[in-house]
């Protein structure tokens, strides 16, 4: 297992993993994502902000860093950290405890990067994803409201749970 950028090449499979997530969360919760710009996804991709978990050869899981959150996270955005989007992992590697390996990858790449905290976000109102956050390491840091008004995409509105490992 290695992880490395995603490259334009990757696009259409990135966009593949979206869909899979969404139909996955339609079983799963109440609420799902809604359509990503491709042109946003593109730029990531160009700005090394789009990753890949490598198996055997295969692409198992697919994230997106970004280095302020400002919306969500207000005046803490200026603090040196990395925020975790868009963890998505293949049907078929599915309970491989990715999210996990993220965390270490993650810790070397904040060392390397002069980074101070690991950041995600999710649904305030999925105690699934709450728990397995915390599982994982996180610090749970509550919820913030986000209303009409926010360039977020829509499936941001509501609830949303915060968390952060302090380096």
């Amino acid at each position: 297992m290695y992880i490395e950028n995603a490259t334009i090449e990757d696009i259409d499979l990135i966009f593949d993993f979206y869909d899979k997530a969404i139909a996955y969360q339609k079983t799963v919760f109440h609420k799902q994502w809604e359509f990503f710009e491709r042109p946003m996804v593109e730029q990531e991709i160009q700005e090394n902000k789009q990753w890949k978990i490598i198996i055997d050869g295969r692409v198992a899981c697919i994230f997106a860093l970004a280095y302020e959150d400002e919306e969500l996270w207000k005046e803490k955005s200026k603090q040196p950290a990395i925020y975790i989007h868009r963890i998505v992992t293949h049907p078929d590697f599915r309970g491989n405890g990715f999210v996990e390996k993220i965390i270490v990858w993650a810790r070397q790449f904040c060392a390397e990067n002069n980074k101070e905290f690991i950041r995600l976000d999710t649904w305030g109102d999925n105690p699934r994803l709450v728990n397995y956050y915390i599982k994982c390491g996180f610090n749970y840091l509550g919820t913030v409201q986000i209303g009409a008004g926010t360039e977020l995409p829509a499936h941001y509105k509501g609830a949303l749970a915060l968390f952060e490992i302090k380096l």
